[in-house]
């Protein structure tokens, strides 16, 4: 479909999100002409807002409008959770359940996108483990995030820090007759006694 210059340029800016198609990103810009003047630069500033005032915490790497965020600010630091990305915080942060801190590696080790353990958060990670009890590895269960997790333990054990990987296996309420075999031998590995 042909677009007139001005809504194929808004189009195009939205695509470059992530998960936005064409087609979304033609109703986003469908929707932007709706739009009051008032309601555009609300949208305006307030990813000006964003582009100026968030950045990374200098501790764990999350995001924050200050120089330390909250949570390394009021937490618990004898234990670390050591994620991929900012965004995986919030998974945790919902279930309310972790009382500790976070590291962000922005990144895991990735030969095929020539990322080593010098591109991610690894150095920062260690500098912090001064008086830390347990560091829990939550990257992704992928072969990346394996990868970078059994790298940082190799790392961290020697310093006699308790090292920690998420359980793996069957979701809550998943029928085991559909599991995959991987899924299955998590589960098998990650029994606990009852």
């Amino acid at each position: 479909m042909t677009y007139i210059k001005p809504l194929s340029k808004l189009i195009a800016e939205f695509t470059k999100l992530p998960s936005v198609g064409e087609k979304t990103a033609a109703r986003y810009a469908y929707s932007i002409l709706n739009y009051s003047d008032e309601d555009v630069e609300r949208l305006i500033e307030a990813l000006k807002d964003v582009k100026q005032n968030v950045h990374f915490c200098k501790v764990c790497g999350n995001f924050t409008e200050n120089e330390v965020c909250d949570i390394c600010l009021t937490r618990d630091k004898k234990t670390i959770c050591v994620v991929k990305e900012p965004k995986d915080i919030l998974a945790f942060e919902k279930v309310k359940s972790f009382k500790g801190v976070y590291h962000v590696l922005h990144g895991v080790i990735s030969p095929m996108e020539h990322k080593g353990p010098d591109d991610i958060k690894i150095k920062e990670l260690l500098a912090r483990l001064n008086g830390v009890e347990e560091v829990i590895l939550a990257t992704n269960p992928d072969v990346e995030g394996e990868a970078t997790a059994m790298y940082i333990a190799s790392l961290i054990k020697p310093l006699n820090i308790k090292v920690t990987r998420l359980a793996r296996g069957l979701p809550e309420g998943s029928v085991i007759e559909y599991a995959d075999e991987t899924t299955l031998t998590q589960a098998l590995k990650s029994r606990t006694e009852i």
